[in-house]
């Protein structure tokens, strides 16, 4: 990839740009950054502090329309302010005062967009764009009534990891905060929700409808920043803590949810105060790519996890925990997203052990190993997309996703454990949230304050090997499997249909679906008709309302090409796009040639309804495949 970006000066609280309860927070050290390959950027020259949006949703056109102003800070007088954009219509620059300034969109580049280069005069210290989106942005979803719960159109944006530039010309690295503030003119029966304090929950008279504004004085990454609008209620189920979603969905959803202030209280008690306010969910239609996204303030959540019995809660808490690993301490490049996600695994389990007990946390760290297993079978022992730090030059963040952050780097944190004992690494971990709050982290960073602070002692230091952890392909020889009791369990009950016919009826109705799970995943190889016919008239697999149970049943029905379960294949694909599910039933799908032609048959109906994220990633599993 040829393009022009120097290397990001030595971090100066300046970067920072953030707050404490009381003010300012100054880095705990400087160190110098890394060049963000994803971002084509110039923050080391001129820096955004404050982003203010005013838009307005034109559902009909498909497109946002407004202004962004820009607050900005300069450390080369000279130099130009450059922002990512992707596929904006720029109408025209000005300065704070109205001043017209000059500015280009430069060569774009296929994976990064094309920079927007603002002329800035000596003075100028606000810069404001007016611009439209396009109907195809990456980021923005725009969903007809056919494709949400209700009889009214819903919009959401998904920002993480470079999309935001689709919808806001901005430095779109998570190396740069900014406060935020918003105000968006919507239809007058939508209401909009943002991941900031609502200042106008009801909405002021506005042409075009409704007009809502927002406000988030905590500096902030610029992926973090969302925008959802639709047909929208809000049950609370704490002080703090309440949820948003359409009405035919909102009772179950607070229902399910009910026990997030608890999780709040145990999140603070492990590691420090919620230092964001409110900690609302907003359950978005089935479209949504992700389980959740830890929007600040809000989050967002996939209507997957609503199974009617709390089982798929461990979503919930990993998005809360995302407010200390990610929202409050950020990766400052995409290469080392194992710094967000796999502290926020370990984070999310110890909250769940809180609130559910040793066994339950036990049982969901066996299903993260197996998730891991499955993902370093699929890349290779030596691939380099199976260490912590990754290589992501030239690449979309988003085409190396995969378990390996989130779960080898919550490994590295019970290694760690392992080897200092709980209460040490606590401490370590609520002064690390604190210490570095409000700033970017990077790998050499990190395991330069990890050595420095907690393992001191040269022994502990090579007992962990922590190089080799994050820089070696793999899992090192010191990784420790987990083990949960209740599983070897149900390993028996698998054994004895497989080898006895005898269907674990009984045992079923009493399991967990954590237990439940694990069984269904130890069903890997074939199996005959007639016993998977029974075995989903005993357990009602196929109608299963738990997304997580229909989804291993599917798997199980491809691997057999059990053709009764298809029809039940084509609705969970058109129904939903959760990318964690479809990723997999269409890589089983076409590993044969019937699956091929059924794979191309039914995502030739359901890719229109895909958000970006996911339909660019079902069409490299059917590319690579030739489907």
């Amino acid at each position: 990839m040829i393009r022009s970006l120097r290397s990001l000066l030595v971090l100066t609280s300046a970067l920072a740009a953030c707050v404490d309860d009381g003010g300012a927070r100054l880095p705990s050290s400087e160190f110098s950054m890394p060049v963000d390959v994803h971002s084509l950027s110039r923050p080391d020259a001129v820096r955004v502090t404050h982003l203010d949006l005013d838009l307005t949703a034109d559902f009909d056109a498909r497109v946002l329309t407004g202004s962004v102003t820009l607050d900005v800070e300069r450390t080369d007088p000279t130099a130009p302010l450059t922002l990512d954009t992707q596929g904006i219509q720029v109408h025209g620059v000005s300065d704070g005062a109205g001043a017209p300034l000059r500015y280009t969109l430069e060569t774009e580049d296929p994976v990064l967009g094309q920079p927007l280069v603002v002329e800035l005069g000596e003075e100028a210290k606000r810069v404001v764009v007016a611009y439209s989106t396009r109907a195809e942005a990456e980021a923005v979803q725009w969903l007809e009534p056919r494709q949400t719960s209700g009889d009214h159109p819903f919009l959401f944006t998904q920002g993480q990891a470079i999309l935001t530039r689709s919808w806001i010309p901005c430095q779109d690295t998570p190396a740069v905060r900014q406060t935020w503030s918003g105000r968006i003119v919507a239809p007058e029966a939508l209401r909009v929700v943002m991941s900031a304090e609502q200042l106008t929950p009801d909405g002021e008279p506005a042409d075009g409808g409704r007009a809502y504004r927002f406000r988030l004085d905590r500096a902030v990454p610029s992926y973090l920043i969302a925008l959802a609008i639709g047909d929208l209620g809000f049950r609370a189920v704490g002080a703090r803590s309440g949820v948003f979603a359409e009405p035919a969905v909102l009772d179950s959803a607070a229902a399910e949810f009910e026990d997030t202030e608890r999780m709040i209280e145990a999140a603070e008690e492990l590691y420090g105060p919620y230092l964001w306010g409110r900690f609302d969910i907003l359950v978005l239609p089935p479209a949504f790519p992700f389980g959740g996204m830890e929007n600040p303030c809000l989050t967002f959540a996939t209507p997957t996890v609503i199974a009617g019995d709390k089982s798929l809660v461990a979503l919930i808490a990993h998005e809360l925990a995302h407010s200390w690993s990610g929202n409050l301490v950020t990766n400052a490049v995409w290469a080392d997203l194992w710094l967000n996600e796999g502290f926020t695994v370990y984070f999310e389990n110890r909250i769940m052990e809180v609130l559910y007990g040793e066994d339950d946390a036990r049982m969901l760290r066996v299903l993260g190993w197996q998730d891991l297993q499955d993902d370093l079978d699929a890349f290779g022992a030596t691939s380099p997309d199976t260490c912590l730090h990754l290589d992501l030059a030239g690449r979309n963040p988003d085409d190396a996703f995969s378990n390996v952050p989130y779960e080898k780097g919550a490994l590295f944190l019970r290694t760690v454990e392992g080897i200092v004992g709980r209460p040490r690494l606590d401490a370590f971990l609520t002064d690390y949230f604190d210490r570095f709050a409000f700033q970017p982290m990077t790998s050499a960073r990190f395991l330069d304050h990890l050595r420095g602070s907690l393992l001191t002692d040269d022994a502990e230091w090579a007992q962990l090997d922590a190089e080799t952890w994050v820089h070696a392909p793999g899992l090192p020889t010191n990784a420790d499997q987990p083990h949960s009791a209740r599983f070897a369990a149900v390993d028996a009950a698998r054994d004895a249909l497989l080898e006895n016919d005898a269907l674990p009826s009984d045992a079923w109705a009493a399991w967990t679906t954590h237990e439940r799970l694990h069984f269904l995943r130890r069903l890997d190889g074939s199996m005959p008709a007639d016993q998977l016919v029974r075995l989903d008239e005993a357990l009602g697999l196929t109608d299963s309302g738990n997304s997580e149970l229909l989804f291993e049943w599917l798997r199980i029905g491809i691997r057999n090409h059990h053709e009764p379960t298809f029809s039940a294949l084509r609705g969970f694909l058109v129904r939903q796009g959760r990318r964690k599910f479809l990723k997999p039933l269409y890589q089983d799908l076409v590993k044969t040639e019937w699956g091929k032609t059924l794979a191309r048959t039914i995502y030739d109906e359901a890719r229109p309804l895909y958000h970006a994220v996911s339909s660019r990633t079902i069409d490299q599993v059917l590319e690579g495949a030739g489907a």
